[in-house]
């Protein structure tokens, strides 16, 4: 089969695999119709994410049908449609029986695409199937139900929720690429009385707007922290979310919250970050961090179905598999190309 496969930072390739088999009775193997580039990847590319190493396929998201399956599979049936999850659940260890998968010991969490073989191929092999993949709802696309593999539940979890947007918050985002727009979308479930969008790009602060942001701010063009404290009445945002993964953005994030504020971290970070204490500590101020669990996906699922998520809105390129060098090269463009999120298809 047809991966893309990581050969150092910096140097991938679209090439041929070894199909993958079973390896324990609990496994499925999926047959991969859609599948999409995080933010994430391109970290991966960087050299961020020291568990990557060379030949290994990347990808932690993707909408397929179930092919193979172990005899200890229980809820699929070849043939299935599924969502399958960027985290894997073993379902028995501490964490996984406390609802936080991303941190499985029992062999899960987030391991496809990084410890193990990923979704950006033709096939995929899924432990824990029963726990780690999930029925796609009738009348929903392959590239909605996607976008629930990865950023919808990170953004919702990590940042909102982790959060605690609460009605009539002033909740301030930075950085308005896939990862953040979820946040704003995710966060006016919410009632929130102010979302601020911070970016540098302003095609992505246009794709703000449209997302649910109330105020947008260029951070190239005027002062943010100045900026949110005037339209907070000189205290700053109740909450504030991260959604970049470089350490400029950290900071600035932790400079606009308000005294007994919240800072909610969902960039993936590569590099040190300065954190401030000598301007923090006397202020009250919680900051959380984390990996998706990825415990809302059967909710987001429901609110999808219902249609009151418009995951579609996040697509903004489709191509084959076939076009997977030319995807990252959209994708890792984006201030330039537009790109929010690209889809890869089977059917191109």
């Amino acid at each position: 089969m047809k991966a893309l496969v990581y050969h150092g930072p910096g140097v991938k390739a679209w090439e041929d695999v070894e199909q993958p088999e079973l390896s324990a009775d609990t496994d499925a193997v999926i047959s991969v119709d859609t599948t999409t580039i995080c933010g994430t990847d391109l970290h991966i590319l960087k050299g961020d994410v020291p568990a990557m190493v060379d030949g290994r396929v990347i990808g932690h998201e993707a909408v397929g049908t179930v092919a193979t399956i172990g005899t200890g599979v229980k809820n699929l049936k070849l043939g299935d449609r599924v969502l399958v999850s960027c985290v894997s659940a073993c379902g028995a260890c501490r964490f996984c029986r406390e609802s936080r998968y991303g941190q499985c010991t029992g062999g899960g969490g987030w391991i496809l695409g990084n410890e193990i073989n990923g979704t950006q191929a033709e096939f995929v092999r899924v432990p824990f199937a029963d726990n780690s993949t999930y029925p796609v709802p009738a009348g929903v696309s392959d590239e909605e139900v996607l976008m629930l593999a990865d950023i919808l539940p990170t953004s919702y979890e990590v940042g909102v929720l982790n959060g605690r947007v609460g009605p009539g918050d002033v909740v301030a985002v930075v950085g308005a690429g896939p990862i953040g727009l979820a946040a704003i979308s995710v966060a006016r479930l919410f009632s929130p009385s102010l979302v601020i969008a911070i970016d540098m790009a302003a095609s992505r602060l246009d794709a703000a707007k449209r997302f649910g942001a109330d105020v947008m701010i260029n951070n190239s063009e005027v002062d943010p922290i100045a900026a949110v404290r005037d339209l907070t009445g000189g205290l700053g945002a109740d909450v504030a979310i991260e959604a970049v993964g470089v350490p400029e953005a950290f900071e600035l994030t932790a400079d606009l919250v308000r005294p007994v504020g919240r800072i909610a971290n969902i960039g993936v970070h590569g590099r040190p970050v300065t954190l401030h204490l000598e301007r923090l500590w006397d202020r009250n101020v919680t900051i959380t961090t984390g990996l998706v669990d990825t415990y809302s996906t059967p909710t987001l699922l429901r609110l999808l179905a219902g249609r009151q998520v418009d995951a579609k809105r996040f697509v903004t390129h489709r191509f084959g598999f076939d076009e997977f060098m030319h995807a990252y090269d959209v994708f890792a463009d984006a201030a330039e190309t537009g790109a929010l999120k690209v889809v890869l298809s089977r059917t191109g």
